[in-house]
């Protein structure tokens, strides 16, 4: 399965009372593929706010995602969570669905060892014919999915990626020296994107491709086609906003920034659920200034 190199991990859009509105996140899919050229979208990751979705509303969105992409780009469900037993159960869920993939992130909270870890992950993959995708985000999960686990669940027939959302380029570099030449490593972390290509990351899972997505398959296609000089050019030119979409006053956390970022490009999406909060007059001041 080639998820792609430029993956999109797509809001969820909300309608003024904070339902999911079906009828824009039909149109988020349309523009994320035609305008913004991604090669597969994440549905229900935590960009798109998984934490306060509900099950239903989580289910829904895959099969709208399914039936709106119609085979234009792959769509990979965020299934994972804390729970083994939970994670199973959805994933499942989301094959009867009929995506491309999931994405499994790290049991977060009760902080597993690394064979809790193993063993959870194991058993999700195992539970499904469908090709897993391993998140390892430690700033949001609280522990962190060493090499030598990935490595021992790239053994598994259906483990063909991981996200890795975090800077530790030896815990990278021994994943890209080390894994099957099929397994994929992809940055989970806009501006880390370019330096993680450079030691052998294949693609992005992007928060920022929801704006940028053109722009950001032009530096990744140059790095791989081997203009370096010019994908170097287009990261700093579009570092700005890589770091402004996660580094606006008061480190407003994902997705408040990029949500607010699509209603400057023609397609709002609702505010957010608590326990987040929306944008400040001042953070949409400062947003607003990335793309002027």
């Amino acid at each position: 399965m080639n998820f792609g190199r430029v993956i999109t991990a797509m809001v969820t859009p909300f309608d003024s009372e904070l339902r999911v509105d079906w009828n824009q996140a039909r149109r988020l899919v349309d523009f994320l593929i035609e305008e913004q050229k991604s090669d597969s979208l994440v549905v229900c990751g935590t960009t798109g706010e998984s934490p306060t979705l509900t099950e239903e509303e989580k289910l829904e969105l895959f099969r709208l995602a399914v039936d709106q992409a119609k085979g234009r780009c792959k769509i990979i469900a965020g299934t994972g969570s804390y729970d083994t037993a939970h994670t199973i159960h959805l994933t499942r869920e989301a094959e009867k669905a009929g995506v491309d993939g999931v994405l499994l992130v790290a049991p977060y909270y009760n902080r597993p060892s690394q064979e809790g870890i193993y063993e959870h992950f194991k058993a999700a993959a195992q539970a499904t014919k469908l090709p897993v995708m391993l998140y390892n985000i430690p700033s949001r999960t609280g522990i962190t999915v060493s090499a030598a686990t990935t490595l021992k669940l790239t053994q598994l027939p259906n483990v063909v990626a991981t996200k890795e959302a975090h800077s530790d380029f030896d815990l990278i570099s021994e994943l890209t020296a080390n894994a099957p030449e099929s397994f994929r490593v992809y940055s989970g972390d806009d501006i880390l994107t370019l330096p993680m290509l450079s030691v052998g990351a294949y693609g992005i899972v992007s928060v920022a491709s929801h704006v940028i997505g053109k722009e950001m398959q032009e530096m990744v296609g140059a790095y791989v086609e081997g203009n370096v000089s010019k994908a170097a050019q287009l990261h700093a030119k579009l570092r700005p906003v890589f770091g402004g979409l996660f580094n606006c006053p008061h480190r407003v956390p994902n997705p408040v920034p990029v949500k607010y970022a699509l209603s400057l490009f023609g397609m709002p999406v609702g505010e957010v659920r608590l326990p987040l909060v929306s944008a400040t007059e001042d953070e949409q001041r400062f947003i607003r200034a990335l793309f002027q």
